[in-house]
């Protein structure tokens, strides 16, 4: 009984930890469910300390970026099974972050409600740097940086794109050094 009991505790605690932070950002249950990909009764369970706290690393991963919390502070986090990706651009975007002194919640609301979800994403080191630039573009405008920026880092994972879709790169290169240079020209890096 003492194991369901330390469970009940557990629960309390991430959801009530999850209530308090919505109510200190006044964010509504809704906007916050787009932000993490889930429904709105979803996270009415998540934060109803009756029922047990989710388990399902991703979720508990994308509650934490948005909070702005390490996933490892829930006691229901399990260590995610899946690699992370070590993303140089995502790490340059969030360094930019940090510097503007701007929270991921700050962060994550200058995206349209459609989008929130995807740079949760990006953010827990889920998905790559986008491949479309504009999208891209977008994202840096919103922490300021510039386009001579971030467009190396486009450009080393076009790169990586093509590789792996079996573009030889080496016996490609005037092609690839043509086809980047008119992006530079065209993106104003």
């Amino acid at each position: 009984m003492a194991a369901k009991e330390q469970e009940t505790q557990v629960a309390v605690s991430s959801s009530q930890r999850l209530v308090d932070f919505l109510e200190d950002n006044n964010l509504h249950k809704k906007d916050f469910a787009e932000m993490i990909g889930v429904t709105l009764s979803y996270v009415y369970s998540l934060i109803d300390t009756d029922v047990a706290f989710s388990t399902r690393t991703a979720t508990i991963e994308r509650i934490a970026v948005v909070m702005g919390i390490s996933p490892y502070d829930f006691p229901e986090y399990k260590v995610a099974v899946e690699p992370k990706l070590i993303d140089p651009g995502i790490e340059f975007l969030k360094q930019k972050q940090a510097q503007a002194g701007m929270s991921n919640l700050e962060f994550i609301k200058k995206f349209p409600r459609q989008r929130r979800c995807e740079i949760v994403d990006l953010w827990r080191e889920a998905l790559p740097l986008p491949l479309d630039w504009n999208h891209l573009s977008n994202i840096a405008g919103v922490l300021n940086v510039g386009s001579s920026e971030i467009y190396p880092f486009w450009r080393s994972r076009i790169q990586q794109y093509l590789i792996a879709g079996g573009f030889d790169i080496i016996s490609n290169a005037g092609l690839l050094n043509a086809m980047f240079e008119g992006a530079k020209t065209y993106t104003r890096a």
